[in-house]
């Protein structure tokens, strides 16, 4: 098995060595990550339910891979922290599996690394992945919604960003909590999850004087920017977002203007 067997983070990392290979991913089970993972193709792929959240989303990539062939399962995130895939190879335990993934044997209550064992006598299918629904949006001047916190560039660099990533470092290095030297930025918190690890990106941007902030999974789906600013309503906020007014159980449009205006007067200081 270990020679076909790839273990990331972020299935935002997969390069061409992924192509007919076991994935073990610390991402969510969304559609995003499920067309990451099947625009590399691979033959199989086991991620994160992200606590399932508003419209089962967290696991919503496991339909979208079945009628590509490409068996796919999800491990409790109270079983193993999200965006660690190696803590998940250790400890994670199946919570769902597509029909493909159900025809090698696997199914909930199995331990991860006998589903990727399992998923070893899979093939890879030789079928492209449709278009994938991935986008970002302006929200005002200085402010913009994306699906995924890959989408971050430089030019987000002193705005404000809403993410449907997941709100965990990758792997634990506080380096991965944001790609940019954004004002704010906020993020799902996947139902906080094993060891909180869906709140642990705050921390670690409060150390670079970033203003953060975590929505709840079950106000709005995961890898959905939109979603998020439509539905989301803050979970939590690091210290820095508090200072400039910022708290929990409020909306994240709400919470974007806020922080857009901080950022605005930040900006012409």
């Amino acid at each position: 098995m270990l020679d076909r067997l790839i273990v990331v983070d972020s299935v935002t990392r997969l390069g061409p060595e992924a192509q007919g290979r076991v994935i073990v991913g610390g991402s969510h089970g969304g559609v995003y990550a499920a067309y990451l993972a099947a625009r590399a193709r691979v033959a199989g792929v086991l991620l994160n339910d992200a606590g399932l959240g508003l419209d089962r989303a967290g696991i919503a990539g496991l339909d979208y891979l079945q009628p590509l062939g490409i068996p796919a399962a999800c491990c409790s995130h109270r079983s193993a922290r999200i965006g660690d895939g190696f803590d998940m190879l250790g400890r994670g335990i199946v919570s769902h599996a597509n029909g493909a993934a159900a025809a090698l044997g696997i199914e909930p209550g199995m331990w991860c690394r006998e589903a990727a064992r399992r998923l070893a006598g899979a093939t890879a299918p030789d079928i492209a992945a449709p278009d994938s629904v991935e986008s970002r949006f302006a929200i005002g001047a200085r402010a913009a919604a994306m699906d995924s916190n890959s989408l971050m560039t430089p030019a987000d660099d002193g705005t404000v960003v809403v993410t449907g990533s997941h709100g965990a470092l990758l792997g634990g290095r506080p380096e991965t909590a944001a790609r940019a030297a954004v004002f704010a930025a906020l993020y799902n918190d996947a139902d906080g999850g094993a060891d909180g690890a869906g709140f642990t990106r705050l921390p670690a941007l409060d150390a670079r004087g970033i203003a953060a902030a975590t929505y709840s999974a079950w106000t709005a789906r995961i890898g959905d920017g939109r979603s998020a600013v439509e539905t989301g309503v803050v979970s939590t906020v690091n210290a820095r977002a508090a200072a400039l007014g910022l708290r929990p159980g409020g909306l994240v449009r709400d919470a974007v203007a806020l922080l857009a205006d901080a950022c605005m007067k930040d900006h012409r200081a």
